[in-house]
């Protein structure tokens, strides 16, 4: 028995941390393929004087400098720990998501302010230029969305690879319509128009990736994990009578971790329970790394991070206002 002592139990005690894919393959067809079209769609933008063609060369090449740096992440997220980073370098693939998202609201303000410019000033473009670039553009895209589809699911760092993909395809689409419709009608102000729309799209499909990412960076608590269920769960488990410093945040876009000290009177329950809870908090709420410390309840143990007169559930309906 371990009645009179504390004692701290880690789930990496038992298990390594779960190992992150890198998608390297994934990112080296998608960013070969990219590099190739923007040099065509670049080329052939400049020969047709398309804004929105030139605009979404110029948003590709964003999103293979993104590709690169997600993939560099993904690549540094699977390095051992070591003395100096003891969870390793697995929050790169955090940092790589948010500075993706901000660099894309960055490339929207050039394309918006060009194609603002050309509005008064509307240039004859080559209509069919445009039409057959955009579709190889289409093609391209899309191709290379359907292969980060699988792994957005999971990973946010991969979610921002296929949202760059997706909005591209999307893009191309209305590019290639915009050719169309100037072909038409002969109206070549749908071109700096449609560069305009094709800016608002980007901001639009960025905007979750830049709050989600920015969250984790602050180690706020991942999407999808309910901080009063798993209070409540932990409060639940057979001889806890009480539960504080209870932190939750993610460690990677993948990996989440947890530290929660346990008040247990009768004394530390043994392994098998611990492994149990640890078990749980895995399978149920996706939390993958556990830190679990078991008091007995004797002295008055307070989180010096959480104000006196705040409970959990009070904190997450402040941060829901937020």
């Amino acid at each position: 028995m371990f009645d009179h002592s504390e004692k701290k139990h880690s789930s990496n005690n038992h298990h390594e941390h779960k190992q992150v894919s890198s998608h390297g393959q994934t990112f080296i067809i998608t960013i070969i393929l990219n590099a190739v079209y923007i040099i065509v769609e670049f080329t052939y933008g400049f020969i047709a004087n398309s804004a929105a063609l030139i605009a979404d060369a110029g948003h590709n090449l964003s999103d293979v400098l993104a590709l690169i740096l997600a993939w560099i992440a993904s690549i540094l997220a699977r390095k051992a720990p070591s003395e100096r980073f003891t969870y390793g370098l697995r929050s790169s693939s955090i940092l790589a998501a948010l500075l993706n998202a901000m660099f894309l609201l960055v490339v929207c303000g050039g394309i918006a302010w060009e194609a603002f410019q050309r509005l008064s000033q509307p240039p004859v473009i080559a209509e069919m230029t445009v039409i057959v670039v955009s579709a190889v553009g289409i093609l391209v895209n899309g191709f290379s969305a359907l292969l980060f589809i699988k792994g957005s699911k999971e990973d946010i760092n991969i979610r921002g690879a296929y949202l760059h993909m997706a909005a591209d395809a999307g893009i191309s689409l209305s590019v290639m319509i915009a050719g169309i419709g100037m072909m038409i009608t002969g109206w070549y102000w749908i071109d700096p128009i449609v560069s305009q729309i094709i800016v608002v799209i980007i901001v639009i499909s960025t905007w979750d990736l830049l709050r989600e990412s920015a969250q984790l960076a602050l180690n706020a608590v991942p999407a999808g994990i309910d901080v009063s269920a798993v209070d409540a769960y932990l409060r639940s488990c057979c001889g806890v009578t009480d539960i504080h410093d209870l932190h939750i945040w993610g460690m990677s876009t993948t990996e989440n971790a947890l530290t929660v000290h346990l008040v247990m009177p009768e004394g530390y329950p043994g392994d098998s329970f611990m492994d149990s809870i640890m078990q749980t908090l895995n399978e149920r709420f996706k939390i993958q790394h556990s830190t679990l410390q078991i008091e007995l309840g004797n002295t008055n143990h307070k989180c010096m991070l959480q104000p006196q007169d705040l409970t959990i559930n009070t904190l997450n309906q402040s941060e829901k206002k937020i």
